[in-house]
Protein backbone atom coordinates (compact mmCIF):
# COMPACT_ATOMS: atom_id res chain seq x y z
CA UNK A 1 0.00 0.00 0.00
CA UNK A 2 1.48 3.44 -1.34
CA UNK A 3 0.86 6.52 0.87
CA UNK A 4 0.18 9.36 -0.93
CA UNK A 5 3.29 11.37 0.54
CA UNK A 6 6.43 9.98 1.74
CA UNK A 7 6.99 10.69 5.52
CA UNK A 8 9.72 12.64 6.40
CA UNK A 9 11.18 11.20 9.67
CA UNK A 10 13.36 14.47 10.07
CA UNK A 11 10.20 16.35 9.70
CA UNK A 12 8.87 14.96 12.50
CA UNK A 13 11.93 15.01 14.67
CA UNK A 14 12.07 18.64 13.99
CA UNK A 15 8.37 18.63 15.14
CA UNK A 16 9.28 17.35 18.51
CA UNK A 17 12.00 19.15 18.75
CA UNK A 18 10.28 22.28 18.98
CA UNK A 19 8.05 21.06 22.11
CA UNK A 20 11.14 19.77 23.92
CA UNK A 21 13.16 21.74 26.31
CA UNK A 22 16.78 19.94 26.08
CA UNK A 23 17.17 21.31 22.67
CA UNK A 24 15.98 24.81 22.12
CA UNK A 25 17.49 26.56 25.08
CA UNK A 26 17.90 30.22 25.23
CA UNK A 27 21.26 31.62 24.14
CA UNK A 28 23.25 31.52 26.74
CA UNK A 29 21.26 29.76 29.26
CA UNK A 30 23.88 27.97 31.06
CA UNK A 31 26.19 30.72 32.75
CA UNK A 32 29.75 29.97 33.67
CA UNK A 33 28.64 28.87 37.03
CA UNK A 34 26.09 25.83 35.67
CA UNK A 35 28.56 24.42 33.76
CA UNK A 36 31.78 22.68 34.06
CA UNK A 37 35.06 24.63 33.73
CA UNK A 38 36.27 24.23 29.66
CA UNK A 39 39.26 21.66 30.73
CA UNK A 40 36.67 19.37 31.50
CA UNK A 41 34.35 19.53 28.91
CA UNK A 42 34.35 17.53 25.62
CA UNK A 43 35.13 19.54 22.49
CA UNK A 44 32.96 18.70 19.74
CA UNK A 45 33.32 19.79 15.90
CA UNK A 46 30.17 19.26 13.71
CA UNK A 47 30.61 17.77 10.46
CA UNK A 48 27.57 18.16 8.06
CA UNK A 49 25.49 21.29 9.66
CA UNK A 50 21.64 20.48 7.65
CA UNK A 51 18.44 19.78 9.10
CA UNK A 52 19.32 17.45 11.20
CA UNK A 53 23.08 18.61 11.80
CA UNK A 54 21.85 21.61 13.52
CA UNK A 55 18.22 20.55 14.27
CA UNK A 56 18.76 17.75 16.26
CA UNK A 57 22.64 17.44 16.40
CA UNK A 58 23.76 20.30 16.94
CA UNK A 59 21.30 21.92 19.33
CA UNK A 60 21.29 18.34 21.36
CA UNK A 61 25.40 19.31 22.27
CA UNK A 62 24.75 22.88 22.86
CA UNK A 63 21.90 21.26 25.69
CA UNK A 64 24.32 19.58 27.13
CA UNK A 65 26.67 21.45 29.82
CA UNK A 66 29.90 19.28 29.74
CA UNK A 67 30.10 19.55 25.64
CA UNK A 68 31.57 22.30 23.89
CA UNK A 69 31.19 23.08 20.35
CA UNK A 70 34.49 24.75 19.18
CA UNK A 71 34.04 23.98 15.15
CA UNK A 72 31.23 23.42 12.36
CA UNK A 73 31.91 22.30 9.22
CA UNK A 74 29.80 22.49 5.64
CA UNK A 75 30.18 22.03 2.41
CA UNK A 76 26.93 24.62 1.79
CA UNK A 77 28.06 28.45 3.04
CA UNK A 78 24.54 28.96 4.23
CA UNK A 79 24.24 25.80 6.24
CA UNK A 80 27.92 26.94 7.67
CA UNK A 81 26.93 30.01 8.07
CA UNK A 82 24.25 29.16 10.08
CA UNK A 83 25.39 26.49 12.62
CA UNK A 84 28.37 29.38 12.71
CA UNK A 85 25.77 31.42 14.17
CA UNK A 86 23.95 29.75 16.33
CA UNK A 87 27.11 28.23 17.91
CA UNK A 88 28.05 31.82 19.04
CA UNK A 89 24.84 33.35 19.82
CA UNK A 90 24.26 30.08 22.33
CA UNK A 91 27.34 31.16 23.79
CA UNK A 92 27.42 34.69 23.86
CA UNK A 93 27.65 35.04 27.79
CA UNK A 94 30.83 32.94 27.51
CA UNK A 95 32.15 35.46 24.54
CA UNK A 96 31.98 38.22 26.53
CA UNK A 97 33.56 37.08 29.45
CA UNK A 98 36.39 35.70 27.49
CA UNK A 99 36.23 32.33 28.19
CA UNK A 100 34.82 31.42 24.78
CA UNK A 101 36.39 32.69 21.62
CA UNK A 102 34.20 31.60 18.71
CA UNK A 103 33.07 29.09 16.63
CA UNK A 104 35.56 28.00 14.03
CA UNK A 105 34.02 27.35 10.81
CA UNK A 106 35.24 25.23 7.39
CA UNK A 107 33.57 24.02 4.28
CA UNK A 108 36.67 21.37 4.48
CA UNK A 109 35.93 18.07 6.74
CA UNK A 110 39.32 17.41 7.02
CA UNK A 111 40.58 20.87 8.55
CA UNK A 112 37.97 19.43 11.37
CA UNK A 113 39.35 16.08 12.24
CA UNK A 114 43.22 17.86 11.94
CA UNK A 115 41.98 20.36 14.30
CA UNK A 116 44.03 20.10 17.38
CA UNK A 117 41.99 20.10 20.84
CA UNK A 118 39.17 18.57 19.54
CA UNK A 119 37.97 15.23 21.61
CA UNK A 120 35.40 14.02 19.18
CA UNK A 121 33.60 14.90 16.02
CA UNK A 122 29.90 14.44 15.39
CA UNK A 123 29.06 13.43 11.91
CA UNK A 124 25.79 14.45 9.94
CA UNK A 125 26.77 14.63 6.16
CA UNK A 126 24.83 12.11 3.26
CA UNK A 127 25.57 8.24 4.05
CA UNK A 128 28.09 8.05 1.17
CA UNK A 129 30.32 10.27 3.39
CA UNK A 130 29.90 7.91 7.01
CA UNK A 131 32.38 5.11 6.88
CA UNK A 132 35.21 7.85 5.08
CA UNK A 133 34.89 10.22 7.71
CA UNK A 134 34.49 8.20 10.68
CA UNK A 135 37.62 6.19 9.70
CA UNK A 136 39.44 9.18 9.67
CA UNK A 137 38.77 10.66 12.34
CA UNK A 138 39.05 7.34 14.27
CA UNK A 139 42.78 7.20 12.99
CA UNK A 140 43.46 10.61 13.91
CA UNK A 141 42.50 9.51 17.57
CA UNK A 142 38.78 11.51 17.57
CA UNK A 143 35.73 9.44 19.31
CA UNK A 144 32.57 9.83 16.94
CA UNK A 145 29.05 10.15 16.66
CA UNK A 146 28.12 9.61 12.85
CA UNK A 147 24.15 9.15 11.54
CA UNK A 148 23.27 6.26 10.20
CA UNK A 149 23.97 4.16 7.99
CA UNK A 150 26.94 3.18 5.76
CA UNK A 151 26.18 2.29 2.16
CA UNK A 152 27.71 -1.07 1.72
CA UNK A 153 28.01 -3.84 4.23
CA UNK A 154 31.66 -3.73 3.64
CA UNK A 155 31.97 0.04 4.60
CA UNK A 156 29.97 -0.98 8.12
CA UNK A 157 32.70 -3.50 8.54
CA UNK A 158 35.54 -1.47 8.20
CA UNK A 159 34.40 1.20 10.57
CA UNK A 160 33.09 -1.79 13.51
CA UNK A 161 36.75 -3.00 13.13
CA UNK A 162 38.37 0.43 12.77
CA UNK A 163 36.53 1.60 16.31
CA UNK A 164 37.86 -2.09 17.80
CA UNK A 165 41.27 -1.67 16.28
CA UNK A 166 41.26 1.90 17.65
CA UNK A 167 39.46 1.55 21.04
CA UNK A 168 37.51 4.38 20.02
CA UNK A 169 34.29 5.30 21.47
CA UNK A 170 31.59 5.81 18.38
CA UNK A 171 28.21 5.94 18.75
CA UNK A 172 25.73 5.38 16.20
CA UNK A 173 23.61 8.50 16.40
CA UNK A 174 19.92 6.94 16.40
CA UNK A 175 17.52 8.40 18.98
CA UNK A 176 14.94 5.57 19.07
CA UNK A 177 17.14 3.33 22.32
CA UNK A 178 16.33 5.97 24.22
CA UNK A 179 12.33 6.30 23.62
CA UNK A 180 10.65 4.38 26.03
CA UNK A 181 8.09 2.92 24.09
CA UNK A 182 10.63 0.91 21.72
CA UNK A 183 12.81 -0.27 24.78
CA UNK A 184 9.68 -1.56 26.25
CA UNK A 185 9.05 -3.77 23.72
CA UNK A 186 12.54 -5.13 23.44
CA UNK A 187 12.49 -5.73 27.37
CA UNK A 188 9.22 -7.38 26.90
CA UNK A 189 10.06 -9.55 24.12
CA UNK A 190 13.52 -10.63 25.46
CA UNK A 191 12.11 -11.86 28.89
CA UNK A 192 9.52 -14.00 26.93
CA UNK A 193 5.76 -12.32 27.89
CA UNK A 194 4.80 -13.01 24.53
CA UNK A 195 6.24 -16.60 24.71
CA UNK A 196 8.62 -18.17 21.99
CA UNK A 197 9.38 -15.35 19.45
CA UNK A 198 7.97 -16.11 15.75
CA UNK A 199 7.25 -13.36 13.85
CA UNK A 200 8.25 -9.60 13.63
CA UNK A 201 6.49 -7.45 11.12
CA UNK A 202 8.61 -3.48 10.63
CA UNK A 203 6.15 -0.88 8.76
CA UNK A 204 8.07 1.75 7.08
CA UNK A 205 6.86 4.40 4.78
CA UNK A 206 7.18 4.71 1.29
CA UNK A 207 9.85 6.77 -0.40
CA UNK A 208 8.70 9.38 -2.59
CA UNK A 209 6.25 9.55 -5.00
CA UNK A 210 7.86 11.52 -7.66
CA UNK A 211 11.01 10.67 -9.55
CA UNK A 212 13.22 13.73 -8.89
CA UNK A 213 14.19 16.27 -11.65
CA UNK A 214 17.85 15.53 -12.94
CA UNK A 215 18.14 19.05 -14.79
CA UNK A 216 21.74 20.04 -14.66
CA UNK A 217 21.68 23.36 -12.72
CA UNK A 218 24.59 25.74 -12.25
CA UNK A 219 26.24 25.25 -9.16
CA UNK A 220 25.29 27.55 -6.24
CA UNK A 221 28.02 30.45 -5.27
CA UNK A 222 29.94 29.05 -2.86
CA UNK A 223 29.18 25.62 -2.64
CA UNK A 224 31.82 22.91 -3.13
CA UNK A 225 30.08 20.54 -5.07
CA UNK A 226 32.42 18.64 -6.05
CA UNK A 227 33.39 17.97 -2.03
CA UNK A 228 29.61 17.30 -1.27
CA UNK A 229 30.29 14.64 -3.74
CA UNK A 230 33.26 13.28 -2.75
CA UNK A 231 33.43 9.48 -3.16
CA UNK A 232 30.90 9.21 -5.05
CA UNK A 233 30.82 8.95 -8.97
CA UNK A 234 30.82 12.52 -10.79
CA UNK A 235 27.31 13.56 -12.01
CA UNK A 236 25.90 17.10 -12.89
CA UNK A 237 24.53 19.31 -10.01
CA UNK A 238 20.91 19.31 -9.64
CA UNK A 239 18.67 20.92 -6.71
CA UNK A 240 17.27 17.33 -6.17
CA UNK A 241 19.81 15.65 -5.84
CA UNK A 242 21.48 17.21 -2.76
CA UNK A 243 20.26 17.97 1.18
CA UNK A 244 18.05 15.75 2.01
CA UNK A 245 16.94 14.07 -1.24
CA UNK A 246 20.27 12.60 -1.59
CA UNK A 247 18.54 9.35 0.43
CA UNK A 248 16.36 8.54 -2.70
CA UNK A 249 19.99 8.03 -5.18
CA UNK A 250 21.82 5.16 -4.65
CA UNK A 251 25.34 6.41 -4.98
CA UNK A 252 24.58 8.18 -1.86
CA UNK A 253 22.26 6.23 0.30
CA UNK A 254 19.70 3.25 -0.23
CA UNK A 255 16.16 4.42 0.42
CA UNK A 256 13.77 4.18 2.77
CA UNK A 257 14.98 0.75 4.39
CA UNK A 258 18.10 2.24 5.62
CA UNK A 259 16.88 5.34 6.55
CA UNK A 260 13.62 4.90 8.40
CA UNK A 261 14.72 0.77 8.21
CA UNK A 262 17.63 1.56 10.36
CA UNK A 263 15.43 2.64 13.14
CA UNK A 264 13.31 0.33 13.51
CA UNK A 265 15.12 -2.67 12.35
CA UNK A 266 17.05 -1.60 15.54
CA UNK A 267 14.40 -2.36 17.68
CA UNK A 268 13.77 -5.76 16.07
CA UNK A 269 17.44 -7.20 16.47
CA UNK A 270 17.07 -5.62 19.99
CA UNK A 271 14.35 -7.49 20.82
CA UNK A 272 15.66 -10.93 18.94
CA UNK A 273 18.70 -10.72 20.53
CA UNK A 274 20.53 -10.64 17.59
CA UNK A 275 22.21 -7.33 17.66
CA UNK A 276 25.77 -8.68 16.40
CA UNK A 277 24.26 -11.05 13.84
CA UNK A 278 21.74 -11.29 11.50
CA UNK A 279 19.36 -13.15 9.40
CA UNK A 280 20.37 -16.44 6.90
CA UNK A 281 17.57 -15.55 4.43
CA UNK A 282 16.07 -12.35 2.40
CA UNK A 283 13.96 -12.36 -0.68
CA UNK A 284 11.59 -9.42 -1.66
CA UNK A 285 10.23 -7.15 -4.03
CA UNK A 286 9.76 -3.81 -5.29
CA UNK A 287 9.02 -0.87 -6.47
CA UNK A 288 11.70 1.84 -8.27
CA UNK A 289 10.10 5.08 -10.93
CA UNK A 290 10.92 4.07 -13.97
CA UNK A 291 12.50 7.38 -15.23
CA UNK A 292 14.27 10.52 -13.29
CA UNK A 293 16.79 10.93 -10.73
CA UNK A 294 15.51 9.04 -7.88
CA UNK A 295 16.46 4.68 -8.45
CA UNK A 296 16.00 3.52 -4.63
CA UNK A 297 12.62 1.77 -3.83
CA UNK A 298 10.46 3.30 -2.54
CA UNK A 299 7.50 0.67 -2.23
CA UNK A 300 9.15 -2.74 -0.96
CA UNK A 301 8.11 -6.32 0.81
CA UNK A 302 11.00 -8.10 2.32
CA UNK A 303 10.83 -11.33 4.46
CA UNK A 304 14.26 -12.06 6.67
CA UNK A 305 14.47 -15.75 8.33
CA UNK A 306 16.89 -15.91 11.40
CA UNK A 307 18.60 -19.23 12.07
CA UNK A 308 16.84 -19.41 14.81
CA UNK A 309 13.32 -19.06 12.94
CA UNK A 310 12.51 -16.44 14.10
CA UNK A 311 10.99 -14.48 10.15
CA UNK A 312 10.64 -10.38 10.00
CA UNK A 313 8.42 -9.12 7.55
CA UNK A 314 9.06 -5.56 5.94
CA UNK A 315 6.35 -3.84 4.17
CA UNK A 316 6.15 0.03 3.22
CA UNK A 317 3.04 0.32 4.55
CA UNK A 318 3.99 3.43 7.50
CA UNK A 319 5.60 3.26 10.56
CA UNK A 320 4.79 0.30 12.81
CA UNK A 321 6.13 -2.66 14.79
CA UNK A 322 4.78 -5.83 16.16
CA UNK A 323 6.35 -9.11 17.79
CA UNK A 324 4.32 -12.31 17.74
CA UNK A 325 5.26 -15.06 19.81
CA UNK A 326 3.33 -18.70 21.15
CA UNK A 327 1.80 -16.66 24.25
CA UNK A 328 0.70 -13.29 22.44
CA UNK A 329 1.97 -10.13 20.98
CA UNK A 330 3.47 -6.64 21.21
CA UNK A 331 3.99 -3.38 19.66
CA UNK A 332 2.63 -0.18 18.32
CA UNK A 333 1.23 1.25 14.74
CA UNK A 334 3.22 5.18 14.39
CA UNK A 335 6.20 6.14 15.20
CA UNK A 336 6.71 6.77 19.10
CA UNK A 337 2.91 5.25 19.48
CA UNK A 338 1.65 3.77 22.78
CA UNK A 339 2.59 0.21 22.86
CA UNK A 340 -0.15 -2.30 22.67
CA UNK A 341 -0.62 -5.96 23.16
CA UNK A 342 -2.85 -8.76 23.28
CA UNK A 343 -3.81 -9.01 26.82
CA UNK A 344 -3.56 -6.38 29.84
CA UNK A 345 -1.27 -8.75 31.60
CA UNK A 346 1.59 -8.34 28.98
CA UNK A 347 1.21 -4.37 29.13
CA UNK A 348 1.12 -4.03 32.91
CA UNK A 349 4.01 -7.29 32.86
CA UNK A 350 6.90 -5.94 35.14
CA UNK A 351 10.71 -6.47 34.91
CA UNK A 352 12.50 -8.15 37.56
CA UNK A 353 15.42 -8.13 39.09
CA UNK A 354 16.67 -11.16 38.09
CA UNK A 355 15.86 -10.72 34.45
CA UNK A 356 17.24 -9.05 31.24
CA UNK A 357 17.72 -4.90 31.68
CA UNK A 358 18.46 -3.85 28.44
CA UNK A 359 20.80 -0.62 28.51
CA UNK A 360 19.65 2.74 27.63
CA UNK A 361 20.44 6.18 28.51
CA UNK A 362 16.59 8.01 28.63
CA UNK A 363 18.26 11.45 28.42
CA UNK A 364 19.31 10.51 24.54
CA UNK A 365 22.46 9.73 22.20
CA UNK A 366 24.56 12.98 22.65
CA UNK A 367 24.35 12.54 26.99
CA UNK A 368 24.75 8.81 26.58
CA UNK A 369 27.93 9.52 24.22
CA UNK A 370 29.44 12.15 26.38
CA UNK A 371 29.25 9.55 29.29
CA UNK A 372 30.80 7.04 27.25
CA UNK A 373 33.91 9.43 26.29
CA UNK A 374 34.44 10.00 29.85
CA UNK A 375 34.46 6.32 30.93
CA UNK A 376 35.64 4.62 27.41
CA UNK A 377 32.86 2.60 27.54
CA UNK A 378 30.70 1.26 24.34
CA UNK A 379 27.55 3.54 23.74
CA UNK A 380 23.87 2.06 23.70
CA UNK A 381 24.50 1.71 19.91
CA UNK A 382 27.68 0.97 19.33
CA UNK A 383 29.51 0.17 15.84
CA UNK A 384 29.39 -3.18 15.59
CA UNK A 385 25.89 -3.14 16.10
CA UNK A 386 24.86 -0.54 14.00
CA UNK A 387 26.66 -2.10 11.00
CA UNK A 388 24.39 -5.19 11.41
CA UNK A 389 21.23 -3.43 11.03
CA UNK A 390 22.56 -1.02 8.31
CA UNK A 391 23.61 -4.61 6.88
CA UNK A 392 19.74 -5.81 7.37
CA UNK A 393 18.55 -2.94 4.65
CA UNK A 394 21.69 -3.29 2.66
CA UNK A 395 21.14 -7.31 1.90
CA UNK A 396 17.02 -6.35 1.65
CA UNK A 397 18.11 -4.06 -0.81
CA UNK A 398 20.71 -6.54 -3.00
CA UNK A 399 17.55 -9.27 -2.65
CA UNK A 400 15.26 -6.76 -5.10
CA UNK A 401 18.16 -6.06 -7.08
CA UNK A 402 18.99 -9.44 -8.28
CA UNK A 403 15.26 -10.58 -7.65
CA UNK A 404 15.95 -13.78 -5.59
CA UNK A 405 15.99 -15.15 -3.11
CA UNK A 406 19.11 -14.86 -0.80
CA UNK A 407 20.88 -17.08 1.51
CA UNK A 408 23.31 -14.67 4.07
CA UNK A 409 25.97 -16.08 6.36
CA UNK A 410 26.53 -13.68 9.17
CA UNK A 411 29.86 -14.31 10.25
CA UNK A 412 31.43 -14.79 7.11
CA UNK A 413 29.39 -11.55 5.87
CA UNK A 414 29.12 -13.00 2.49
CA UNK A 415 26.26 -14.60 0.75
CA UNK A 416 26.42 -18.54 0.58
CA UNK A 417 27.38 -19.93 -2.90
CA UNK A 418 26.19 -15.92 -5.05
CA UNK A 419 29.31 -14.55 -6.18
CA UNK A 420 26.87 -12.10 -8.21
CA UNK A 421 25.48 -10.70 -5.13
CA UNK A 422 28.56 -10.67 -3.39
CA UNK A 423 29.36 -7.49 -5.92
CA UNK A 424 27.14 -5.15 -4.25
CA UNK A 425 28.69 -5.84 -1.01
CA UNK A 426 31.57 -2.97 -1.54
CA UNK A 427 31.82 0.04 -4.17
CA UNK A 428 34.40 1.37 -5.34
CA UNK A 429 35.38 5.39 -4.18
CA UNK A 430 35.63 7.95 -6.93
CA UNK A 431 39.44 9.28 -6.87
CA UNK A 432 41.18 10.10 -5.03
CA UNK A 433 39.21 8.71 -2.26
CA UNK A 434 39.84 5.62 -0.50
CA UNK A 435 39.82 3.46 2.81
Amino acid sequence: MRQPKSLTRRALLRAAASLAGPYVLAPGALGAADRPAPSNRVTVGFIGTGGQGIGRNLRGFLSQPDAQAVAVCDVDPAHLETARSITERYYSREMADGTFKGCAATHDFRDIIARPGIDAVCISTPDHWHALMSITAIRAGKDVICEKPTVTVQEGRLVADAVARYGTVFQTSTEDRSIAVYHRMAELVRNGRVGRLQRITVGLPSGPAQAGDPTPRPVPPGFDYDLWLGPAEWAPYCPDRIHSNFRWITDYSGGMLPDWGCHLFDTAQWANDTERTGPVEVEGTGRRHAGGLYDTFYEFRLKYRYAGGVELIVESTGPAIRFEGTDGWVGNKGWCAPVQASSPDILASRIGPSEVRLFTCPAGEHRNFLDCVKTRTDPYFPAEVGHRVSTLAHIGNIAMWTGRKLQWDPRAERFVGDPEADRYLARAMRAPWHL
